[in-house]
């Protein structure tokens, strides 16, 4: 069930718009923010490529799970507004909340120039203020003909790539070094990738509920502390 859900919607160009969707340069605003990387260098518990591969291999199986079922079930058609309630439901901390529904103000301006549809109109209509973000990714993608499996791995790219950029400026990291790092965890995002997919098939038979909901205390925690920072360099 899970390889024909996700197989299906695959239109004319639609790797090439993954790619496009998956860019670091696609103006979505992602550069402004390091996935947490931020506070966890500044508490030492990223140091070096190892530690920075914990670090995003932590990420990847929590929240990269969460965010890609969220795209994913978006991406197939489920009610953005009840996702984006189900988003709100698993975003615990205050700051990281406001960060995804300000990455997904961003990314709603830029899908709606990219791949006008109706659905994203509709959404930024209903919420002003931004939906999350996930659910923003998860439309945009169904608007440029990606199925949902494309919507899930542009999430866990996103995941952990952010934290992976962010290192390389904050430690002065090798960016050599960093790429590897995202090389070495290419089959876990190919595994969490897939059961994203998965439970978003589940969903649409069962309803969002049903999505995972793997938890990150720590990041919950670092997230709110981060926020009151007086000087910083990213915005999360």
């Amino acid at each position: 069930m899970a390889t024909s859900f996700a197989s299906a919607g695959a239109g004319t160009g639609a790797l090439a718009a993954l790619l496009v969707l998956a860019d670091g340069r696609f103006p979505a605003g992602g550069h402004a923010h390091s996935g947490g990387a931020e506070a966890a260098v500044a508490a030492g518990r990223i140091t070096d490529g190892r530690t920075l591969e914990e670090f995003c291999r932590g990420r990847l199986h929590t929240t990269g799970l969460t965010t890609a079922a969220l795209a994913a079930a978006a991406a197939a058609g489920l009610d953005p507004l009840a996702l984006d309630d189900a988003a709100d439901a698993r975003t615990p901390a205050p700051a990281l909340r406001a960060t995804a529904r300000r990455l997904g103000r961003q990314l709603m301006r830029a899908a709606r120039a990219a791949w006008p549809s109706a659905a994203l109109d509709a959404l930024a209509a209903a919420r002003p203020r931004g939906a999350h973000q996930p659910v923003v990714l998860g439309l945009a993608a169904r608007a440029a003909g990606l199925r949902p499996l494309d919507a899930a791995y542009a999430a866990v790219y996103e995941s952990v790539g952010g934290p992976a950029t962010a290192a390389v400026r904050l430690l002065s990291l090798d960016p050599f070094e960093a790429t590897a790092v995202l090389a070495r965890l290419a089959p876990a995002m190919d595994t969490v990738a897939g059961s994203a997919a998965a439970a978003a098939a589940r969903a649409a038979a069962e309803g969002p509920e049903t999505l995972p909901a793997a938890a990150a205390p720590l990041l919950d925690i670092t997230s709110e502390l981060h926020a009151a920072w007086p000087v910083r360099l990213f915005t999360s």
